[in-house]
């Protein structure tokens, strides 16, 4: 076909744009009739064929095909703006430019040491032909394994200020499969057990939004660098149809932005099986600009226990009283249990003034600077640094960035005066319950992936790197990789975690964690909160796991920072176990996605970063699974110390979940291990090298 024929001569290094000459139908990119491409572009393997079209309307498209088969089919692209007609239709080509990158570069932490940027790009200049000649770019990136656009507008006359109502962004999806999204724009933020639909079952989905075809191929919808823009979310139109539903705005339009200024890129990762999605993810990193921080040794990964579980328990409160949890006292006590175990951080949680009352009503009260009376943060701060254990800081401001931001440069200066270098902010709220202040200095409600807190979130960002100070936000804006930008973004809730299993009701099922592997972690780090050894929540209610899967977690769920979240005499009580929260490391040279099935299983080995210990995670759903698992990312000629903490024989998250057996063995790289996962169950595997 044409396309393929203009394809074979850009990839053997034709120069210029590939324009097309005449009507032949482009049936292999899913092309309608009479349409024809304009420019084209392939992947460096070959395999990702992309063509731009711009249909007889005048609206700009794209499709895309992997190995010859339709994928995405044409989708248009464009604005629609508060203040002045839709960029949409009766546009024409002006110029298409093409270039390459080949180059490899390292992260100060992360799943992998060194990420590869491979990638060929296509710019596409559009003008209208009207006399409003308004020039819209769209850059396009081809990864092996994902396709990536960004709109570029220019200043210009006729659009010296862009009223975003919608972005008029479309996917395609050819064929038909089945579909893991949760629920945009409802009340509890992001924080909602997937659904799991046929693709034409999708609603208002967020993103990553994962998708797996008839055919097997696996897609996942997502966004990297999203800076001062809203937030993108997926509708389904009709069959296979998918459109960008931005994140709304109090001040109507859902984006406003002078020109010239970029989107954030729109990303389709495009993988032929679920272990092949994951490693996808280093996509989103390679979309973001490099570290602007300079050096960024101060970023420590680290784990930590924390006062915390005990208010989810409802045994300790946040608030003042005869429950308190965030005493100087129990502080102590807290810092001296991490110190004996190697646990170099502490989260105190409840310790500033403002938690009495209805603070989820409107957070006024909270301050950021002054503590309650029975507990003494400098003396906690002092006692932990003799020891050790650093405070990690808490910054609850039930989503009132008024009042926040207000106190955000003292209270941070407070945290620095003490040596604390990372904090965890929240915003506890309901969905477009964010309170903010309008240009006009009126108190307005927005929502948590809007503008306004993508503005907000990095301006913390911001003011913390100035003091060397990290930040894990919960009830999040999404990761779109920034922290390859900012360092210390180091993690993020932005999904249920942990605490769901102390009184959610439903609490977390099995099968939501193997989701959660293929949807939510395919954006970056969570702070999940793992490491429950009781297996009970409030009440002495059962959580849904194994003593193993507790264990798994801190490899399959990745974070820089991991919190060994339960309450010290549970992990006095099972030093077993507990072994290898203390022995788990959160740094990794690199990460293998060694089987996986998105809502079944997955199975995870990464390297420690700086040595060569490997870790190895599993978790399945509700079924119980046997595997073997070849050990062949383990060194050649080398032998290790397999120290293996399974499910027992007998093991059932449902009827015995505490059935664990702990046992060693040596093995090589040439070995297979025979695995057996419970129902709801999980295995933790520490790999340590004995020599040649």
């Amino acid at each position: 076909m044409r396309f393929l024929c203009l394809l074979a001569l850009w990839v053997m290094g034709a120069a210029g744009p590939a324009l097309a000459q005449d009507t032949a139908q482009q049936t292999d990119v899913a092309q309608p009739a009479g349409t024809q491409p304009v420019a084209t572009a392939a992947s460096p393997d070959g395999k990702l064929a992309l063509a731009i079209t711009i249909n007889g309307e005048g609206r700009v498209g794209y499709a895309v095909s992997r190995e010859g088969k339709p994928v995405i089919g044409e989708s248009h692209l464009g604005f629609l703006f508060s203040d002045s007609r839709q960029m949409l239709r009766g546009m024409e080509l002006q110029s298409a430019a093409k270039s390459s990158k080949d180059e490899s570069w390292q992260q100060p932490w992360g799943e992998w040491r060194t990420v590869r940027d491979n990638h060929n790009e296509l710019v596409t200049t559009f003008q209208e032909r009207d006399k409003l000649r308004r020039t819209m770019r769209v850059r396009f990136r081809l990864f092996d394994n994902a396709v990536a656009f960004r709109y570029e507008v220019p200043q210009q006359p006729n659009l010296a200020r862009a009223n975003i109502v919608e972005e008029l962004t479309q996917f395609r999806v050819v064929e038909p499969g089945d579909a893991w999204w949760a629920p945009a724009l409802e009340s509890n933020r992001e924080e909602y057990l997937y659904n799991h639909t046929p693709i034409d079952g999708i609603a208002l989905a967020q993103t990553p939004l994962t998708m797996r075809t008839r055919s097997g191929l696996h897609l996942s919808i997502h966004e990297a660098a999203l800076l001062d823009y809203s937030g993108m979310n997926v509708a389904r139109v009709h069959e296979g149809l998918l459109e960008a539903a931005l994140t709304p705005s109090s001040s109507g339009p859902k984006v406003v932005r002078d020109t010239p200024f970029e989107t954030p890129w729109r990303v389709i990762l495009i993988a032929p099986d679920a272990p092949a999605l994951y490693h996808a993810n280093t996509v989103f990193l390679n979309l973001n600009e490099p570290n602007k921080l300079g050096d960024v040794s101060w970023v420590k990964p680290r784990k930590y226990v924390g006062i915390w579980w005990g208010m989810h328990l409802d045994t300790q409160t946040w608030n003042s009283g005869p429950k308190h949890g965030a005493t100087t006292a129990y502080a102590k006590r807290m810092i001296d249990f991490a110190a004996r175990h190697g646990f170099s951080g502490l989260l105190v949680e409840g310790w500033n003034k403002g938690w009495d009352g209805d603070w989820f009503a409107t957070g006024d009260d909270f301050s950021f600077t002054e503590a309650y009376p029975d507990f003494d943060i400098a003396e906690v701060s002092r006692y932990g640094r003799r020891k050790g254990v650093r405070l990690i800081g808490h910054h609850e401001t039930a989503a009132n960035i008024v009042n926040y931001e207000r106190q955000l440069e003292p209270g941070l200066d407070l945290y620095r005066r003490l040596g604390v270098d990372t904090i965890k902010t929240g915003y506890v709220s309901d969905a477009g319950g964010v309170q903010a202040l309008d240009p006009n200095g009126r108190r307005v409600f927005e929502w948590h992936e809007g503008q306004v807190m993508s503005r907000h979130h990095l301006k913390v960002v911001e003011e913390a790197a100035e003091r060397r100070i990290a930040i894990n936000p919960h009830e999040p804006i999404k990761d779109t990789g920034l922290r390859r930008t900012y360092p210390n973004w180091v993690s993020r809730e932005g999904q249920r975690g942990m605490e769901y299993n102390a009184w959610g009701e439903p609490k977390n099922p099995p099968h939501y964690d193997t989701e959660l592997v293929f949807t939510r972690m395919l954006s970056g780090p969570m702070d999940f909160t793992p490491g429950i050894l009781s297996l009970t929540g409030r009440g002495n209610t059962p959580i849904p796991s194994t003593l193993a899967r507790q264990l798994a977690y801190y490899v399959t769920i990745y974070s820089p920072i991991q919190m060994a979240a339960d309450l010290p005499e549970n992990y006095e009580a099972n030093p077993g176990p507990f072994q290898f929260i203390k022995d788990v490391a959160v740094d990794w040279d690199d990460t293998r996605m060694l089987a996986g099935s998105v809502g079944d299983y997955a199975v995870v080995a990464r390297k420690e970063r700086g040595r060569p210990t490997w870790f190895l995670g599993a978790i399945t759903d509700e079924e119980a699974r046997t595997m073997t698992l070849p050990l062949s990312f383990l060194e050649r000629g080398r032998r290790y110390r397999a120290e293996i903490y399974r499910d027992g024989d007998d093991a059932d998250f449902r009827t015995n979940p505490r059935s664990i057996v702990i046992e060693r063995r040596v093995v090589r790289s040439t070995d297979s291990m025979p695995v057996r996962l419970a129902a709801g169950g999980g295995l933790a595997v520490r790999f340590v090298p004995l020599g040649r």
